[in-house]
C-alpha cells in the first residue's frame, strides 16, 4: 500500500462537511429501521412480532456477511476513481429505491408473501447502505491522519448522523406520521408511510451522491492498492493478520455488546413513549427534537473530552455517564417515585434525562468511532498494508450479526411479557408494562457495562499514534527515496 505521490493540501471545511453529510443516510435508514419498522409490520401490517423480530436478525447477518467482502475488494480495489467512490456511487440510486419499497408492501397478500416481501426489502436496503457505508467509513482515516483532526471530522460526521436520523424522526411524528386531534393518523395509520418513505428514499439519494461527488477532488492524495495477484488463500491469512490486533480486538466487542442492547432498546422505545410514559406523538416528536439538540451538544463536547482525557478513557467516562443518565426514569417508575403520567412534572423528568443522555451518547458515539479509527495505523505498522476498509468492515459485521440479535431480543420481550397487538395508549394492563420495566434495566445496565470494562484493554493512545504515524511516513520516505 503507497500513498499518493503528491503531498495533500489541508482538508477544507468544506471538504470536510461534504464528507460528513453522507452519515445522514445511514442513520436515517438506521433510525426509521429501528424506531418504526417493527410497528409498521405488526401494529399496522399485521404480521407477529415474532416474525418480524426474526426477519429483521436474518437480514442483519446476512447483510453482514457482505461487509468484509465489500471492505476487503474496496481496500485493494485500483480505479480513476481510488479505491472508494465507485462503490459510494453505484450504491445512491438502489439504496434509495430500496428504502422506499420497504414501506410500501402491497396489500391483500397473505402473512407468508409479506415476510417474503419485507425480507426481500431489508436486505436490498441493508446490501446497499453496505455498499455505501463501508467505503464511507474507510475514507475518514484517509481524510484526516493527525490524532485531534480525526476526533473532529468524526464529530461532524455525527453532525449529520444526528441530523438526519433524528431529524426524520420529528418530521415523521410532526408531518408525515402525525396524530390528528380526533385521534386518527399516527404511526399506526398506514396512510402516512408512503409521503415518509418517499422523503426518506430523496434525502438518502441526494447525501449519498453529495458525499461522494463532494470528496472526489481527494482522491489524487489518497492511497492507492499495490498492483498484485491475490488467491483467497492468500487474503484470508491477510485478514486474519489484520484482525489479530488487541486494540481493534477491545474496540470490536465493546462494540458488539453495545449493539445488542441498542437494538432492543430502539425496538422497545416507542413501546416505552406510547404505552409506559403514555406520551402524545406531539412530545415524542418534542423528546426526538431534544435528542437532536443533544446529539450537537455531543458532538462539540466529543473533542474537548478527547483532548482533555484522550480518546479512551474520554469515552469511558462519558459512557458511563450515559449509562446511568439514561436508566433513572423508569428505575423511579419501578421504585413508585416517578410522577405520574400525563402531569408535568414527568415530562421534565423524561426531557431532562433526554437532553442529557443524548449530549453524552452522542459523544461517547463520536469518541468510539475515533478509537476504531486510530487502529488503521497501528494495524498497518505491524502488517505492512493500509486496511481500513476491511477494519471498518469487520467492526460493521460484528455489529451488524448481534444487532440482530438485540431486536430479536426486543420483540422476544414483547412476546414473553405478553404485549397485546392493536394495544391502545392507556389500556395496557400494569402488570405488563412493569413487566416491561423490569427486563429493560437489567439488560441495559448487564450489557453495556460489559461494554464499558472491554474499553479498559484498548491501548492505542496520543503518543502511541504519533509514533506509528511517524514510523509510516519514514516507511514512506524510503521509499521515494529508493525509486
Amino acid at each position: 500500500m503507497t500513498a499518493a505521490t503528491r503531498e495533500p493540501p489541508p482538508l477544507r471545511m468544506g471538504t470536510k462537511l461534504l464528507y460528513a453529510v453522507g452519515s445522514a443516510a445511514t442513520n436515517l435508514k438506521a433510525r426509521a429501521l429501528t424506531t418504526f419498522l417493527v410497528i409498521f409490520y405488526n401494529q399496522v401490517i399485521g404480521l407477529p412480532p415474532k416474525l418480524v423480530g426474526l426477519i429483521l436478525m436474518v437480514a442483519l447477518v446476512f447483510d453482514a456477511v457482505i461487509d468484509p467482502f465489500v471492505g476487503q475488494v474496496s481496500d485493494n480495489l485500483r480505479s480513476r476513481w481510488g479505491r472508494r467512490h465507485p462503490f459510494m456511487m453505484a450504491a445512491a440510486l438502489p439504496y434509495a429505491l430500496a428504502f422506499f419499497l420497504l414501506w410500501n408492501p402491497p396489500l391483500g397478500w397473505s402473512d407468508n408473501a409479506i415476510a417474503i416481501y419485507l425480507a426481500v426489502c431489508l436486505f436490498s436496503v441493508r446490501f446497499f447502505d453496505t455498499f455505501f457505508e463501508t467505503p464511507h467509513q474507510a475514507l475518514a482515516p484517509e481524510l484526516a491522519r493527525n490524532y485531534d483532526e480525526r476526533t473532529n471530522l468524526l464529530s461532524l460526521r455525527q453532525f449529520f448522523a444526528v441530523a438526519g436520523g433524528l431529524g426524520m424522526t420529528i418530521l415523521a411524528y410532526q408531518v408525515f406520521l402525525k396524530e390528528h386531534p380526533d385521534g386518527s393518523g399516527g404511526v399506526l395509520a398506514r396512510d402516512g408511510y408512503l409521503a415518509y418513505s418517499i422523503a426518506g428514499a430523496l434525502i438518502i439519494l441526494a447525501t449519498v451522491l453529495a458525499s461522494t461527488i463532494g470528496t472526489a477532488s481527494r482522491i489524487p492524495y489518497l492511497y492507492v492498492a499495490p498492483q498484485r495477484k491475490i488467491t483467497l488463500g492468500a487474503m484470508l491469512r491477510e485478514v486474519l493478520q489484520t484482525l489479530n490486533n488487541r486494540a481493534f480486538i477491545a474496540a470490536a466487542v465493546s462494540a458488539i455488546f453495545i449493539s445488542i442492547v441498542i437494538g432492543a432498546r430502539n425496538g422497545l422505545e416507542i413501546y416505552f413513549g406510547l404505552y409506559f410514559w403514555e406520551l402524545k406523538q406531539s412530545q415524542l416528536a418534542t423528546l426526538a427534537t431534544i435528542s437532536i439538540v443533544g446529539g450537537f451538544l455531543g458532538v462539540g463536547l466529543a473533542p474537548i473530552v478527547g483532548k482533555a482525557l484522550g480518546k479512551k478513557h474520554g469515552a469511558i467516562v462519558v459512557f458511563a455517564a450515559a449509562v446511568a443518565v439514561h436508566i433513572t426514569p423508569v428505575s423511579l417508575r419501578l421504585l413508585g417515585l416517578a410522577p405520574e403520567n400525563g402531569t408535568p412534572e414527568l415530562l421534565w423528568l423524561i426531557y431532562g434525562e433526554e437532553i442529557i443522555n443524548a449530549t453524552l451518547a452522542s459523544a461517547t458515539a463520536v469518541l468510539l468511532a475515533a478509537i476504531v479509527a486510530d487502529v488503521v495505523e497501528d494495524a498497518e505498522v505491524k502488517t505492512g498494508r493500509r486496511s481500513e476498509g476491511l477494519l471498518m468492515s469487520a467492526n460493521a459485521l460484528f455489529r451488524k450479526m448481534i444487532s440482530g440479535t438485540g431486536i430479536f431480543v426486543a420483540t422476544a420481550v414483547l412476546a414473553f411479557v405478553q404485549f397485546p397487538e392493536d394495544a391502545k395508549r392507556g389500556g395496557v394492563p400494569e402488570g405488563v408494562l412493569t413487566g416491561l420495566g423490569m427486563a429493560y434495566i437489567p439488560l441495559i445496565v448487564g450489557l453495556y457495562g460489559i461494554s464499558i470494562g472491554l474499553l479498559f484493554f484498548y491501548d492505542i493512545d496520543r503518543k502511541r499514534h504519533e509514533a506509528n504515524l511517524a514510523h509510516l511516513k519514514g516507511v514512506e520516505d524510503e521509499k521515494r527515496l529508493s525509486v
